[in-house]
């Protein structure tokens, strides 16, 4: 069961995917569209393409063509067939082989569309996973996408090319759960181990309020190079103190009432996000795969930047 989140009162309310993306218009949707893929291109040409490149390598190397001999050139890849049928040093050039998918595991449970800040979760998975897509087919690699709540929502194969990331971000934009409002990593987990049969690179989106997940999680770690991005909101870490409110659960919509103006009640609700956050890193942890944490009030620019530089070396 996810936390409490969806606070109503004069003071604090959430920032809900329907007052972002409220419309239906075509026209509108088009333009949202156009909007991220100005700034998340653009962070992908500038500062990750090159990143993403290094932090995830290809199956290899394979032999390209054979070149004239340079100054400093490693000597071990002479070819001596070559040199000797020319009479001068030539060495053989390797390229590496790439041809990786990107698959994308995105929880579009109603928990995602909670907010206090400039953006809420989704939208903050919807900038993120943009950039990591460009970067992706800047790479010449294929991009796919998991769309899941309780239940598989949609699933959108991989493939390369500007016209299908650009539709992939028009469908994190529209994106609702239609079956189930809750969460259940398992059963995205499960799913992608079936539908790709290859290793691929695999970042999973959510604030991993979910069923126990742990074994599932091992399973896909050891098949795909897996990455969790644990995405919260201060709000789910922290309650302000506005005196009695009314809170409902964004996932069960159950409803209580909360004291925010007593401090045990505010520690308690702390404690529960840390002992959460503690036992979703735990999990990563025991599998061997990492976890980025970060909060929609955050610079996902520079976490990520860390994350490529660490996983570089």
């Amino acid at each position: 069961m996810s936390i409490f989140s969806s606070i109503f009162n004069k003071k604090s309310k959430p920032i809900s995917s329907e007052e972002l993306y409220s419309e239906d218009d075509i026209t509108s949707l088009l333009q949202k569209v156009r909007k991220l893929e100005i700034k998340t291109k653009g962070l992908s040409n500038h500062i990750f393409s090159g990143e993403y490149h290094s932090a995830f390598k290809g199956r290899g190397m394979s032999f390209s063509e054979v070149r004239e001999y340079s100054y400093g050139d490693d000597v071990r890849n002479i070819d001596w067939n070559v040199t000797a049928r020319f009479r001068a040093p030539f060495i053989k050039v390797f390229e590496e082989e790439r041809e990786l998918t990107l698959m994308l595991l995105v929880d579009i449970s109603s928990s995602s569309l909670f907010g206090t800040h400039s953006k809420n979760k989704k939208s903050l998975i919807s900038e993120l996973c943009s950039v990591l897509a460009f970067s992706a087919i800047s790479n010449n690699d294929k991009v796919g996408v998991i769309f899941f709540s309780n239940k598989i929502e949609r699933y959108i194969a991989p493939k390369k090319g500007k016209s299908h990331v650009l539709f992939i971000i028009r469908e994190l934009l529209s994106s609702k759960p239609e079956y189930n409002k809750q969460t259940n990593i398992e059963e995205a987990l499960r799913y992608l181990n079936a539908i790709c049969k290859k290793r691929s690179i695999a970042f999973l989106f959510s604030d991993f309020y979910s069923f126990d997940y742990q074994k599932a999680l091992q399973i896909s770690a050891k098949k795909h190079d897996l990455i969790g991005v644990h995405v919260y909101d201060e709000l789910d870490k922290n309650l302000p103190d506005v005196g009695a409110i009314e809170v409902q659960d964004s996932e069960t919509f159950e409803t209580m009432w909360l004291n925010t103006s007593s401090k045990s009640v505010r520690e308690a609700y702390s404690k529960r996000f840390l002992e959460h956050e503690k036992q979703t890193l735990l999990y990563f942890n025991k599998s061997n795969t990492s976890l980025i944490s970060m909060s929609t009030n955050e610079d996902y620019v520079k976490k990520l930047q860390l994350f490529f530089k660490s996983r570089s070396h």
